[in-house]
């Protein structure tokens, strides 16, 4: 019956017989079959459909909820009994926010030089998408916001604290400042994440307690289209300090530091709660709890 529950998983997560049928691997009509005969088991009707999907019925989804427990619950005991026989082996799949991808990378390099038997599967995913991934189990693990999202009972590891910095070109009269307020930012054309991302929702906080309403010339999910934009004359962005690092090395671009603004939001793994965890999930938070202690001792 598991298969014909991560079916019926799928199906509800795309909202199309289709697309679940493809991010399954399988042929639309094998999909329908078995969901069929999964209603068939449980005596019930779970998903509404004429030509096309039409949602859950009242007991499709309660099923769900059940269903996805059933399907992590299996997920966990099959990584347990590898775990037994083989060591630590399998894959890590995480979703991470764009402004953590450096710290996702750094971790993932600990985690896989540790253990060299599990490959990861690193997805760029606004911290919404990660929770709504998490739920459907689409991955194992985030890396997000820990106090800025409804979290619920997720299990949760802090890595560190966002911190921001202005990115601009080397000849921008902002350059040879020491440091730059959020109200200095009114006059300067911006290239910023768009307004889907928590990170945008953050800074737009700051601008409002600053009074600066922000000449916003270019929006992007790409944090490389940000740092090119900025490389241009008369545009900045703002990124995160250690993404600012990494994209600014090299490329013209100088970074400022700034002050005011709200202390900033912690970043971290986010697990589903369960008890116990699987085995990969067990090493990520541990490899996560011994990178944010190095990073405490070195700061």
């Amino acid at each position: 019956m598991i298969d014909k529950l991560e079916m019926f998983i799928a199906v509800a997560t795309e909202g199309h017989f289709g697309r679940a049928a493809e991010t399954l691997g399988i042929s639309q009509p094998t999909l329908s079959s078995g969901i069929k005969q999964l209603e068939g088991q449980l005596g019930v009707r779970l998903i509404s459909r004429g030509s096309r999907y039409g949602g859950l019925t009242a007991e499709g989804k309660l099923a769900l909820e059940r269903a996805r427990k059933i399907v992590g619950e299996t997920r966990t005991l099959r990584e347990e009994m590898r775990f037994t026989r083989d060591g630590l082996t399998g894959q890590l799949r995480i979703a991470v926010i764009p402004t953590a991808l450096i710290c996702a990378a750094n971790l993932v390099t600990r985690f896989t030089d540790r253990h060299p038997q599990v490959n990861a599967i690193v997805l760029s995913r606004t911290s919404s998408e990660i929770l709504r991934m998490l739920d459907n189990l689409e991955v194992d693990a985030g890396l997000s916001y820990l106090d800025n999202e409804p979290l619920g009972q997720a299990t949760t590891q802090d890595l560190y604290r966002e911190s921001y910095v202005l990115v601009c070109a080397q000849d921008s009269p902002l350059a040879g400042r020491k440091v730059v307020a959020w109200s200095d930012l009114g006059a300067q054309k911006l290239a910023l994440l768009t307004g889907d991302m928590q990170n945008r929702r953050i800074m737009n906080r700051n601008f409002r307690e600053a009074g600066v309403v922000p000449d916003c010339a270019v929006e992007s999910n790409s944090l490389v289209v940000l740092a090119s934009k900025a490389a241009q004359s008369g545009c900045a962005t703002i990124l995160p300090k250690d993404v600012a690092g990494f994209l600014t090395a090299g490329n013209g671009l100088v970074t400022v530091p700034l002050k005011g603004g709200q202390p900033g939001h912690a970043v971290g793994i986010v697990a589903p709660k369960a008890e116990p965890h699987s085995p990969i999930i067990r090493a990520l938070l541990l490899e996560a709890r011994r990178m944010a202690e190095n990073t405490a001792r070195v700061a």
